[in-house]
C-alpha cells in the first residue's frame, strides 16, 4: 500500500501537536493474547494479523492521529530463530505497515475525517535479544555492526510506504548514530526517540550529546523520548528542542518498571494526561504513550491536545 495522501507529518507538526497511539502490547494483552513469546507482539503479524488491525483501530477510535506499527521486535534475525527465512521475514515486516494502513481505512469508514498517519516501528538491537538490554544499551557492537543490523530492515520498511520511520527506544548514542546513518537516502522521514533515565540515556550519555547527533540530519524530522518514566519527559523535551530546533516527540510508559527476568511490569503508574500541557509548552509536538498506556490514556491526551493552543 502507498503512503497516505494526507498532509505530511512534518507539515502537520508545523501546525500544532499530533496525537500518537499507546502501547501495542498492552492493548493486545487486554484483548486476551499471550505475548510471552520472545517475538512479543511481532508474533501476531503472522499468527493473528486481524488482532493487530483491531489494536490500531482502538487507538484511532480513542483519538490517536498516528499508528505505530507492531514491528518493534520484528527483525530478520528474530524471525530466523523461528525458521522464517529472509523472504518470509520481509513479507511480515511489510505487513506491519499494511495492517496499520488497513486500520486507517477502517477508521475512515467509521467516520474519522482528520489526517491519519502510519509510523513504522524500528526497535533497537536489544529488542531482538528479548532480555531487556534495550534499557541498558552498549551491546558490545560497533556503530558499523549496528548499522549493518538495522539497514536491511529499514530498507524493507521504507519500501512498504509508511509516513515516517519510528526509530524508538534507543538506549545509547552508538545505536542512534547507526540508525541515523541507516535512514539516509531511503526517501522516508524518521523520528529518533531515546529511552532515558533522568537526564541521561539509559547507557549514561548526556541528553545534549544524544540529541545533538540528529540536529543536522534532514531525514530526522523529530527527536525525543519514549518508554521512559513520565517524570523524565519534560527535561528531555526542553533539551531536545533547545539542542536541535526540531519538533519533539514524547511518549513515555506508565511509569512502571519492566522486569526482564519476570517479563512483567512492576511498580505503580505515574502517567497522567495533565502532564501533557507542560510537555507541549517545552516543545513537544508528537505526544502519546508507550507501554501500559492504553486507549483511555490516549483519549485523555487527545482531549488535552485538541484544546491546546
Amino acid at each position: 500500500m502507498s503512503r497516505s495522501t494526507a498532509p505530511s507529518l512534518a507539515e502537520a507538526l508545523a501546525a500544532g501537536p499530533v496525537v500518537l497511539d499507546g502501547g501495542m502490547s498492552n492493548q493486545l494483552e487486554s484483548a486476551g493474547y499471550d505475548l510471552s513469546d520472545e517475538l512479543w507482539s511481532a508474533r501476531l503479524l503472522a499468527d493473528r494479523p486481524e488482532a493487530v488491525v483491531e489494536a490500531h483501530l482502538a487507538y484511532f477510535t480513542a483519538g490517536a492521529d498516528v499508528a505505530i506499527t507492531a514491528g518493534y521486535q520484528a527483525t530478520f534475525e528474530g524471525f530466523a530463530q523461528r525458521g522464517i527465512g529472509r523472504e518470509g521475514a520481509a513479507r511480515l515486516l511489510v505487513s506491519s505497515v499494511e495492517l496499520a494502513r488497513e486500520a486507517v481505512r477502517r477508521a475512515r469508514v467509521a467516520g474519522a475525517a482528520r489526517p491519519l498517519w502510519v509510523a513504522a516501528s524500528v526497535g533497537p538491537y536489544g529488542a531482538m535479544l528479548a532480555d531487556g538490554s534495550e534499557y541498558r544499551g552498549r551491546y558490545g557492537l560497533s556503530v558499523a555492526e549496528l548499522e549493518r543490523f538495522h539497514r536491511p530492515r529499514l530498507e524493507v520498511l521504507a519500501g512498504a510506504g509508511p509516513d515516517v520511520l519510528a526509530l524508538e527506544t534507543v538506549p545509547d548514542t552508538d545505536e542512534a548514530l547507526a540508525l541515523v546513518r541507516g535512514v539516509r537516502g531511503l526517501g522516508v522521514p524518521a523520528w529518533l526517540s531515546y529511552t532515558v533515565g533522568g537526564r541521561r540515556t539509559r547507557a549514561g550519555q548526556p541528553l545534549e550529546e544524544a540529541f545533538g547527533l540528529a540536529s543536522d540530519v534532514d531525514e530526522v524530522i523529530a527527536v525525543g523520548v519514549n518508554c521512559c518514566a513520565p517524570e523524565d519527559v519534560e527535561y528531555a523535551v526542553e533539551t531536545a528542542a533547545r539542542v536541535t530546533g526540531k519538533p519533539v516527540v514524547a511518549y513515555p510508559n506508565s511509569g512502571e518498571a519492566w522486569d526482564a527476568k519476570a517479563r512483567a511490569w512492576d511498580g505503580r503508574s505515574t502517567f497522567s494526561a495533565d502532564q501533557v500541557k507542560s510537555w507541549c509548552a517545552a516543545g513537544a509536538r508528537l505526544v502519546g504513550g508507550c507501554c501500559r498506556v492504553g486507549p483511555e490514556g490516549i483519549a485523555s491526551i487527545a482531549e488535552v491536545l485538541r484544546g491546546h493552543d
